[in-house]
């Protein structure tokens, strides 16, 4: 997709603030400090209209960006993060469920892993919670630059043993830094929200 316009629209806490106009939605989730700030930046061609922090369990709302005013992205807090109390995360829990279960306009999640490392429990659980849910999800193994690309395959395999990826499940290698599986990314996600215009 050619990115024309991008622009962050709101810090939701609850259904009212969610946006209004009915386009729809992609989710990005992953564990604190995966990159999924980077990767949205990365999709959108811009530097920091989402902002990147140093400091792990930053994001404690959901972002919500528009594109083209075609979709939106939806930046999730960050799971797995264990300095957050645990009151925090609690709410963090309640405020990701209502949105994940209840978003008539969300069409898939974006899963983000780290490629150099196996899944963790969080990333387990919440793959698993999705499906359960039966919610659409893209997996985005994110960091491929820092993997050598004939190490590749056997990271993406303990990714896909890690998950225990259903067989249809997209299982994407990708690079913010250097922009590998943008357009592949890209397709995944005009898949998801029956939107190729533009593209």
């Amino acid at each position: 997709m050619l990115v024309k316009k991008a622009e962050f629209v709101i810090s939701a806490v609850k259904p009212a603030q969610y946006p209004e106009d009915a386009l729809p939605e992609i989710a990005l989730a992953g564990r604190s400090n995966v990159g999924k700030s980077s990767l949205i930046n990365c999709l959108i061609q811009r530097k920091n209209l989402a902002r990147t922090s140093s400091k792990p369990g930053k994001t404690q709302t959901i972002n919500f960006y528009r594109i083209n005013d075609q979709l939106y992205f939806a930046d999730v807090p960050g799971y797995g993060f264990a300095r957050v109390p645990k009151s925090v995360r609690q709410s963090w829990g309640k405020m990701m469920e209502t949105y994940l279960t209840g978003r008539e306009t969300l069409k898939g999640v974006i899963q983000v892993v780290d490629l150099r490392h196996p899944p963790t429990a969080d990333d387990q659980n919440m793959y698993q919670y999705l499906k359960h849910f039966g919610i659409p999800v893209i997996v985005v193994a994110t960091k491929a630059d820092k993997i050598s690309r004939g190490k590749w395959q056997k990271h993406i395999k303990a990714v896909r043993e890690g998950l225990e990826l259903h067989q249809g499940d997209p299982l994407l290698l990708f690079s913010s830094e250097t922009a590998y599986g943008k357009e592949q990314l890209w397709k995944e996600i005009e898949k998801c929200t029956g939107n190729s215009e533009g593209s």
